[in-house]
C-alpha cells in the first residue's frame, strides 16, 4: 500500500486489502484498489460506504460489481481495454502516444487517436470520473518531472497553423534553440508555433547543420491536414536521429489536450502532459513556466494565454512577476491589438516593467535569458 497526493490510499494486493478491511472502516472514501479478486471481501465491502471508492482492474462477480457501482465506488475495467489509465504515474512520451505510426501503422490506431475517441463520451458518468482521474495522475506526473529539471522553465505559446517550411516557422525554431540552452522550453504540445519551439529546444546542443536538415525535411509536409501520418512521421524519425546525436537529450515539455483532437501532439518534446480537460491544462501550463513567457503571433487560444497570464501577474506582488515577452510588433498592435490593451493592464502595477513587445526573437530570448526566474516549481499550483 502506498498513500499518493491529499488522503488517497492506493492498494494493490488482496493481502492489504484484506488487512485494512479488517480495521472495520465505515468509508473507503478515497480508496483507489487496483488489480485485487474482491471475491472473498464482498461481504466486508457490503458494510462500508462506496462513494469515493475506485476500483481499478479489479475481478468481481458480475452481480458484484454492479453492486459496487450501485453505490456509488467507480469500477473501471482492465487496463487493455481503457486507452488512459487513471493511475499512471509518468508523463506521455511521443513514442507512446504514436505507438502504431512507429510500428509502421496508422495513425488512426494509435494511442492518440484512441483517447480522442474515448474522450467524446465524456457524457457518461464513468467516463468523465475515469478522464479526472487521469488528469490528477497527469498533474503528479507534471509536478514531479517539473521537479526534477536543473533548469527554469520557459513558455513559448503561438498558433497551431503556423506552417513549416515558413520563415516564421524557422523563426520559432531559432528561438527554442536560443532558450533551450539554459531554459526548459514548454509549449502547448501542439502543432505550429509549439511544435517548432520544441523543436528548437530539443535540437539546443546540436549544429546548425543538423537543424537545417530538420527544417528542410519537415517542410516536406508543411501540416497535419490532410494527413496526420505523413506529417509525423519525418518528425518521429527525427527526433530519433537527434536521440542517436546526443544520448542527453535537452529537455523540452508539452502540455497538450485531448479537447483539441483535431491537432495532434508535436513529436519534439521530450516529456508531454497530455490532458483531457483544456481549462487545467491551460492554467497548469501557465504555472509552472516561472521564468515567463514568450508569445509568438497566434489567434483566439494565444490571446487566451496572455490574458490568463496577465491576470496571474496583475495580482502578483515584485517577487511572483514572470516576464511576458511579446513577439511581433504589428500582429499584436494591428492584427489582434492585445497589447494596448496588455500595457494598459500593466500601468502602475508590479509587472509594468516586466511586460516587452519586440519584433525579432533574438530580442525576446535575451529579455528572458536577462532575468532570473520569478517562481519556482516547488508547488505547481502556487499562484505566481
Amino acid at each position: 500500500m502506498r498513500r499518493t497526493r491529499g488522503s488517497t490510499v492506493q492498494i494493490e494486493s488482496e493481502a492489504e486489502l484484506a488487512r485494512r478491511l479488517a480495521l472495520r472502516p465505515t468509508s473507503l472514501d478515497g480508496w483507489r484498489i487496483r488489480g485485487v479478486d474482491l471475491a472473498g471481501h464482498i461481504e466486508a465491502l457490503d458494510v462500508c460506504r462506496l462513494d469515493g471508492a475506485t476500483f481499478i482492474g479489479c475481478t468481481a462477480p458480475d452481480d458484484a460489481a454492479v453492486g459496487l457501482r450501485a453505490r456509488g465506488a467507480l469500477v473501471v475495467p482492465e487496463q487493455r481495454d481503457l486507452p488512459l489509465d487513471p493511475d499512471r504515474a509518468a508523463l506521455y512520451t511521443a513514442a507512446e502516444l504514436y505507438d502504431t505510426v512507429i510500428d509502421g501503422g496508422s495513425y488512426a490506431a494509435s494511442l492518440d487517436a484512441r483517447g480522442y475517441a474515448w474522450t467524446q463520451r465524456l457524457e457518461e458518468r464513468d467516463v468523465a470520473r475515469i478522464a479526472a482521474l487521469h488528469d490528477h495522475a497527469i498533474d503528479a506526473a507534471l509536478r514531479a518531472w517539473v521537479d526534477a529539471q536543473a533548469m527554469p522553465v520557459v513558455g513559448v505559446m503561438g498558433g497551431h497553423a503556423l506552417a513549416r517550411g515558413t520563415v516564421e516557422y524557422a523563426d520559432a525554431v531559432t528561438l527554442g534553440r536560443l532558450l533551450g540552452g539554459g531554459h526548459v522550453v514548454a509549449t502547448g504540445g501542439g502543432p505550429g508555433a509549439m511544435e517548432a519551439s520544441n523543436l528548437g529546444a530539443r535540437l539546443a546542443h546540436l549544429s546548425d547543420d543538423v537543424t537545417d536538415y530538420a527544417l528542410e525535411r519537415l517542410a516536406q509536409a508543411s501540416s497535419f491536414r490532410p494527413s496526420v501520418d505523413a506529417w509525423v512521421l519525418p518528425a518521429l524519425q527525427i527526433a530519433a536521429e537527434a536521440a542517436q546525436l546526443s544520448p542527453v537529450p535537452a529537455h523540452t515539455l508539452g502540455v497538450p489536450t485531448w479537447h483539441y483532437g483535431h491537432e495532434p501532439p508535436n513529436a519534439f518534446a521530450t516529456a508531454i502532459a497530455k490532458y483531457v480537460g483544456n481549462a487545467v491544462r491551460e492554467a497548469v501550463l501557465l504555472e509552472i513556466c516561472g521564468a515567463g513567457i514568450v508569445v509568438l503571433p497566434g489567434a483566439a487560444g494565444t490571446v487566451q494565454e496572455i490574458f490568463q497570464d496577465a491576470c496571474e501577474n496583475y495580482y502578483a506582488d515584485e517577487s511572483s512577476v514572470a516576464p511576458m515577452v511579446l513577439v511581433g510588433r504589428k500582429h499584436w498592435t494591428e492584427t489582434l491589438p492585445a497589447w494596448p490593451l496588455l500595457q494598459s493592464l500593466a500601468r502602475g502595477r508590479a509587472m509594468e516593467a516586466h511586460v516587452h513587445l519586440v519584433d525579432d526573437v533574438h530580442q525576446a530570448a535575451e529579455l528572458i535569458r536577462s532575468q532570473p526566474p520569478r517562481a519556482t516549481a516547488d508547488d505547481l499550483h502556487a499562484p505566481r
